[in-house]
This record gives C-alpha cells, sequence and structure tokens, in this order.
C-alpha cells in the first residue's frame, strides 16, 4: 500500500480518536452511570455516544470500508478493510476514575491488522503503529517508543489486568508464569500494552479478549520490536480464542509459551 494512502489511514484514525477524545473527557470523573450488558461488563453513555462519533468521522472519510465496533452493529461486513473500534477499552477504569483506559482504533485489512492507535485522552498520551513502520508515542509525560532488551523471565516485568478473566485451566498456565516473573502487576487493559510498548513492561498474558480489544495493539507492540501471539505462538486473526500474550524482547516468546501451553485446548 502506498505511504501516501497509510499516511490518509493513520489521520483518519487520529481523527476518529480526536472526537472520541472530545466526548469522553467531560465524563471523567463526573460520576456517570453504567448500564449492564449481557454478558455483565459496563457501558456508559461515553461509551455509545463515542462510537458513534468515530463511526461518523470514519464513513464520511471512507464510505467503502466495513466498521466493527464493541457497542454497535457491524457496517459494510463483507469489506476488505474494516475499521474495529473500541470507545473506552476499560470501562471500569474509567467509572472508577483511573486515567488507565483507552480509546482503541484498528484497521484490518482481510483479517491482519494493518494499523493501531491507542489513545489515553485524559493524559493527553497516543500510540500509533503501521504494518512496516516504528510504532509513533506522543504524550507529556515522558517515554520513547520502544520495547526493551529482557531476555529472561526471571527479570521480567509481567502484567495482566485482572486474574478474573482466566477459568481454571487459563488461570494454572497464567500461574506458573507469574511464579516464574520477578514481579507481577494488575490492572491497565490497553494501557499496559502500551507500557510495553515504552520498555516499562516485559509480558502481558490475557484470555478472553475480542477482536477489539485486540486488533489495535498487534502493529504497535510489533512496530516497537515485541511480539504479540496467542498462548500456542500463532498468529492473532478474528475469530481466534480470545487468550493473548505480548512479550516485549522475542527472547521471552518461546519460555512464556511453554509455561502457558497447557492452558490451551487440546
Amino acid at each position: 500500500m502506498p505511504d501516501s494512502t497509510l499516511d490518509a489511514l493513520v489521520a483518519a484514525a487520529e481523527a476518529a480518536a480526536d472526537v472520541a477524545g472530545a466526548v469522553i473527557r467531560p465524563h471523567f470523573r463526573v460520576g456517570v452511570g453504567a448500564d449492564l450488558k449481557s454478558d455483565r461488563s459496563p457501558v456508559t453513555v461515553a461509551d455509545r455516544t463515542a462510537e458513534r462519533a468515530m463511526r461518523a468521522v470514519l464513513s464520511e472519510r471512507f464510505p467503502g470500508h466495513g466498521i466493527l465496533g464493541e457497542e454497535f452493529p457491524d457496517h459494510n461486513q463483507g469489506a476488505r478493510l474494516r475499521w474495529v473500534l473500541d470507545p473506552i477499552d476499560g470501562t471500569r477504569a474509567f467509572l472508577t476514575g483511573r486515567p488507565v483506559f483507552g480509546t482503541l482504533v484498528a484497521l484490518l485489512d482481510g483479517d491482519t491488522p494493518l494499523l493501531g492507535l491507542i489513545d489515553q485522552p485524559v493524559l493527553g498520551e497516543r500510540w500509533i503503529g503501521v504494518a512496516g513502520r516504528a510504532t509513533v508515542f506522543r504524550g507529556p509525560l515522558g517515554g520513547k517508543a520502544g520495547c526493551r532488551p529482557c531476555s529472561a523471565l526471571d527479570t521480567a516485568e509481567l502484567s495482566c489486568t485482572t486474574p478474573e478473566m482466566f477459568d481454571a485451566t487459563d488461570a494454572a498456565g497464567f500461574g506458573r508464569l507469574a511464579g516464574a516473573v520477578r514481579r507481577v502487576s494488575y490492572g491497565g487493559d490497553c494501557y499496559a500494552y502500551g507500557l510495553l510498548a515504552l520498555g516499562q513492561i516485559d509480558v502481558i498474558a490475557e484470555s478472553s479478549l475480542k477482536l477489539w480489544d485486540w486488533a489495535a495493539l498487534l502493529p504497535i507492540i510489533e512496530g516497537a520490536g515485541g511480539r504479540m501471539t496467542d498462548w500456542r505462538g500463532g498468529a492473532l486473526r478474528p475469530g481466534c480464542d480470545g487468550r493473548v500474550l505480548a512479550v516485549g524482547d522475542a527472547a521471552l516468546l518461546e519460555p512464556a509459551l511453554r509455561l502457558l501451553e497447557s492452558a490451551g485446548p487440546p
């Protein structure tokens, strides 16, 4: 794909994130209420309004593209190029006033994530990943895009949003991995993957992720020098089982997979 086309796609992703942030910020720490969806996860007026605004921006710029979002039905489902949106990844963090949620924008070319964006609209931080390009990070708090060297699990920082996402089998695999690393931290949703791309975290292992949870993250992690696979080392694609492993140093991938491997289906 020509650079000029990629640049136009990135500009559209940034415009969608900008409008989402404008919607989300006024709702932060003002006691906004939440409804429960069928899976018992919370959703707010900020989630829904931000996704509508993002869809409007992308549909205007690229009317032939598909759009898949967490809150609303698919648009142009058969399109080769599809935007994948999560207006607030980390709604629980948003509801409790913690600025570690993020807006996610991804573009799939067929089944392959072509670009991804994480935006933290309260802190003013943004990560942009494009296949074949180095990840770009912008933010006022410092940090530089690029995963750090860490070749051994016993010196690695492991992160996971919550152990509650694991069933008993997955929890056993995660427990083996947690027992092999230097330290484990919880919380963060997509923000933790941004920190991995800044060299602050070395390993993230999670399960139960949907396409809109991980599609934007893959180009960012890989553009920062890391790797992101399923728990068997396979490529992440739509319809995968939701088990995700991200490492900043490729040397950590195989030892982490060996500890997780019995957690997968036979």
